[in-house]
């Protein structure tokens, strides 16, 4: 019998839906992860062969918006206040106190929840489809992020009840194992640990590319919601309708009828915080009738009805052993604090950041001390402060070192920043973290290139920088420790197959400051070539899209001072790509059309493109395309609803282009009927 791709599509879209439902809100998950993904790529198959039958509210369709550097501002409905919050007991009662004082002669009732350490994030639903995401921003105001959040899956696209239209208020998470896998990877790539769950989502939900934020496992408890005409009385039964209709609520809220119900659900939760999948940092107290909170009304920051009840923060008191000194790969030194071993949150702490010389300065921390050791989530715990109470007599303040305690070469201050830096190229220290970051998977992802390897490589000055890794042989790496003919064969087989990585790939491995993956992409794209980005200046550089001043120079420095220009030579020799291919998805990129070295935006909704698919056209043209319309913008590429993209670039007499036009152009580039 045959199927009709439309009804099996409808069907699957369905059924991934209903799962995500039972995963993310009733938590009662009836397939394998194995059986999901089954029905997932059986939809992402159905959508490639008929296109024309892809619904922008298709579960594939999360991650569809393209990558942006413009959050628009967008007014709140009702102001996001913020709530009072409280570490005391006594503060909790005289809460309570002034709500009965209040409401005199009333029965009152209260709603305990878990206060996720999160991000808030209001969602407007119409017709029971979201339509838009905003953060909290200042509480009048804040980004729009409908993209980046449409990515969270947990967050329905579509509601479970038809012609619904309604705002609903959460908090965006990310659980303990999810951060931990995230930190991981972000070491193995070379790059900078989040420090806890709560600031990675944070930072996750500000990307400008909704690829990378999908990626981050994101999650969402809804807590408020708003709705004319609504069937509830009260927040309890407002939770119970967030879940009717698709929406994941925390499981841990209970209704309590008197504030000792309430204390001993915040004292349940202090003890149980360690074993919960997720931080939470207290527990949210609100009254449960709509009516008396709404009579009950606000400060000017606040709700009366309501109050966060802090749990302390995780602290420990340890003695200060010793202070190291590491040097990283641009040659920042950063002080680390060596610690008598005590358990803290779980786990046993014996290191703690130090950040630079200022901080050791301002909290006066000295070798001896007893310190004050704070850990809320942080993947490196901080000290707090020093009990001087306890300090040994003889211990003097700490001199931080002016010569690098790797090569003995001078430390240099920053001028605008605080970081201190060994300016010596050829130190074994940044050596190791250079050689680890062009090996990370961001990077050339050279296979069986970890750390311990590093570090041999560099103890027997077999590399000198990262251009010698393609001179070594079998017979140098099957000397090394625990390598052995096979393992040294892996990793010649790993270098052989970095070789094809991407020019944007070799220009971030390399490492210059200030040039992460985004910026390396762009700056590829843009320029094509190594010796084209050479002969750049720092204003050209400057005026590429979204790169700054700050970065200009730094790129044009590293190019220019003459440090890089061995590398490069070893590079070409080796075979690696300085250049951007000239084919793509088997297509000859042309040397010039009409889109040539242009920066093209694209807005509205095209009729025979995506936005992907005409940006995919328009660089594979020459051109470059980015989100938001500027001076520096070339063309505007508009399709039905255009917005306020479009009369900006009129605004500014920029070229503008529609869908007609555009299809023009690519018959005379010989790529389009």
């Amino acid at each position: 019998m045959k199927i009709d791709p439309a009804q099996r599509l409808a069907q699957l879209a369905n059924q991934l839906e209903e799962h995500n439902y039972r995963y993310y809100v009733l938590a009662e998950p009836v397939i394998s992860d194995r059986e999901y993904d089954r029905l997932w790529h059986e939809l992402l198959d159905l959508e490639e062969m008929h296109p024309e039958l892809r619904s922008p509210h298709s579960p594939s369709q999360r991650v569809s918006g393209q990558p942006t550097s413009d959050f628009p501002t967008v007014a709140h409905s009702a102001p996001m206040l913020s709530l009072d919050n409280s570490y005391s007991h006594e503060d909790i009662e005289a809460f309570d106190r002034r709500v009965r004082q209040a409401l005199p002669d009333e029965e009152i009732g209260y709603v305990a929840e878990l206060k996720i350490d999160g991000v808030a994030l209001s969602l407007v639903y119409e017709n029971s489809i979201l339509v838009r995401a905003v953060t909290r921003g200042d509480g009048v105001q804040g980004d729009e992020i409908t993209a980046n959040a449409r990515t969270i899956r947990s967050i329905p696209l579509r509601l479970r009840q038809p012609g619904v239209s309604c705002e609903v208020r959460g908090e965006v998470y990310m659980q303990n194992d999810d951060f931990a896998r995230l930190n991981k990877e972000r070491t193995a790539d070379g790059e900078p640990l989040f420090a806890n769950p709560r600031n990675s989502t944070a930072g996750s939900l500000k990307q400008q590319d909704p690829a990378v934020v999908a990626r981050r496992s994101l999650r969402y408890f809804a807590y408020w919601i708003r709705r004319d005409n609504a069937s509830f009385s009260t927040h309890y039964d407002s939770l119970e309708h967030l879940r009717q209709l698709g929406l994941p609520v925390n499981p841990n809220g209970a209704r309590c009828n008197s504030l000792a119900e309430v204390i001993a659900f915040y004292e349940r939760f202090a003890l149980q915080r360690e074993s919960l999948p997720y931080e939470i940092d207290g527990v949210v107290i609100k009254v449960d009738d709509l009516d008396q909170q709404q009579r009950l009304g606000f400060t000017a920051k606040s709700p009366r009805g309501a109050i966060a009840y802090k749990f302390a923060a995780y602290q420990a008191h340890t003695r200060l052993l010793d202070i190291q000194l590491q040097v990283g790969r641009t040659g920042a030194v950063t002080p680390v604090a060596i610690l008598e071993p005590v358990l803290l949150a779980g786990s046993t702490i014996s290191r703690a950041s130090l950040h630079n010389a200022d901080e050791i300065a301002r909290k006066d921390i000295r070798i001896g001390d007893l310190i004050v050791l704070e850990k809320g989530g942080d993947v490196i715990p901080k000290i707090v402060s020093v009990v001087e109470s306890e300090r040994p007599a003889q211990n003097a303040p700490y001199q931080f070192p002016t010569t690098c305690p790797v090569c003995a070469a001078k430390l240099v201050r920053d001028e605008d920043e605080a970081a201190t830096r060994c300016e010596n190229p050829t130190c074994p220290a940044q050596l190791k973290r250079r050689l680890e970051h062009f090996a990370g998977r961001s990077a050339m992802d050279i296979e069986g290139m970890g750390p311990a390897v590093v570090e041999q490589l560099v103890e027997h000055e077999l590399v000198g920088n990262v251009g010698d890794l393609y001179n070594l042989t079998l017979q140098q790496l099957s000397a090394l420790e625990r390598m052995g003919e096979k393992s040294a064969q892996n990793l010649l087989d790993g270098l052989s197959a970095s070789k094809e990585r991407g020019f944007d790939r070799v220009l971030f491995a390399i490492g210059i400051r200030h040039v992460g993956a985004t910026v390396a992409r762009t700056l590829a794209r843009h320029f094509q070539s190594l010796d084209a980005l050479r002969q750049a200046t720092a204003n050209e550089l400057e005026e590429v899209p979204e790169i700054g001043p700050k970065i200009a120079l730094s790129v044009f420095s590293a190019l220019h001072s003459g440090e890089l220009d061995d590398l490069f030579e070893q590079l070409k020799a080796a075979g690696l790509e300085l250049e951007m291919a000239r084919v793509e998805n088997g297509d000859t990129a042309l040397e010039t059309s009409y889109f040539s070295d242009k920066t093209i935006v694209i807005t509205g909704t095209l009729e025979r493109f995506s936005r992907d698919e005409a940006s995919a056209l328009v660089e594979r043209l020459g051109g470059h395309t980015t989100s938001s319309v500027s001076k520096k913008t070339d063309i505007l590429l508009y399709g039905d609803k255009a917005g306020s993209k479009l009369a900006k670039a009129q605004s500014l007499g920029i070229e503008t282009m529609d869908e007609v036009a555009f299809v023009a152009e690519l018959q005379k580039a010989g790529i389009a009927e």
